[in-house]
């Protein structure tokens, strides 16, 4: 297995069937805004922001950041899928140094339900295991959040343990290269 390191981001866009994974724009900025702001997406995240908070802290280029790519439809942002390095402090491990590389993702309540979700991710998941072959990719999420466990299921995750953190009940999974994502 390959030490941990920067997580990074590919050379060009990813292109799915549907689908690119790219670098953030300033055009992104309104549906960035928009992504945090809205009561469906804070449900199992800690909550919505308040839109004017948002509208004074977003960035001009919001996102520009290591590990976290644009959903764009059609040249429209509709989400965002992040890899980064899980925080030792944090509950959920599966190497005992910690330090993992976590699956996340956020997509706009109105493409829900579509796969763009799942399509992204295993394509996120794909990129992963050429740049850093042989490392493993953890996902948590609140077990009350369904849709989200059932995605990781489909993505190939392996439930490892359940625990209490945010005060709520979280589904701690991982995925091995090897597995299918998607």
């Amino acid at each position: 297995m390959t030490e941990p390191g920067p997580l990074g981001r590919p050379p060009a866009p990813l292109r799915t069937e549907r689908l690119v994974l790219r670098a953030s724009e300033a055009r992104d900025r309104a549906a960035f805004i928009e992504l945090f702001a809205s009561p469906e997406v804070g449900t199992y995240v800690g909550g919505a922001r308040p839109r004017d908070e948002l509208e004074r802290a977003v960035p001009e280029v919001p996102g520009r950041r290591s590990g976290l790519f644009v959903i764009d439809l059609d040249g429209a942002m509709i989400g965002m899928v992040t890899l980064d390095r899980r925080g030792a402090e944090r509950p959920g491990h599966v190497r005992p140094e910690a330090d993992e590389a976590e699956l996340g993702y956020m997509l706009l309540p109105e493409v829900w339900g579509c796969g763009y979700a799942a399509e992204a991710c295993a394509a996120a998941l794909g990129w992963f295991a050429d740049a850093h072959p042989g490392e493993s990719v953890v996902l948590c999420t609140q077990t009350a959040n369904e849709r989200a466990m059932r995605l990781a299921v489909k993505l190939g995750f392996t439930e490892v343990e359940r625990f209490e953190d945010y005060d709520a009940e979280q589904w701690f999974g991982v995925w091995a290269q090897g597995t299918p994502a998607g």
